[in-house]
C-alpha cells in the first residue's frame, strides 16, 4: 500500500503570486479550511515544500 498525506488549507491565495495559486489548485485545494489526501511522492512533497506558508500537513498514513 502506498503512503498517503492528509494536507490542508490554512492560507488564502489572495495577494499571492499566480504560481503559488497555480500550486494549490494542482494540490487540488482551493478553499480555505479545506484537506486532501494525496500518494506521498517526491513531487507532491515539492509542490508542499514550495507552499508551505499556505498549507499544513494534517497526517501521514501508510
Amino acid at each position: 500500500m502506498a503512503k498517503t498525506i492528509v494536507i490542508k488549507q490554512i492560507g488564502s491565495p489572495i495577494r499571492r503570486p499566480a504560481k503559488q495559486r497555480a500550486t494549490l489548485i494542482g494540490l487540488g485545494l482551493n478553499k480555505m479550511h479545506r484537506t486532501r489526501e494525496l500518494e506521498d511522492t517526491p513531487s507532491v512533497r515539492g509542490m508542499i515544500n514550495s507552499i508551505s506558508h499556505m498549507v499544513e500537513i494534517v497526517e501521514e498514513k501508510g
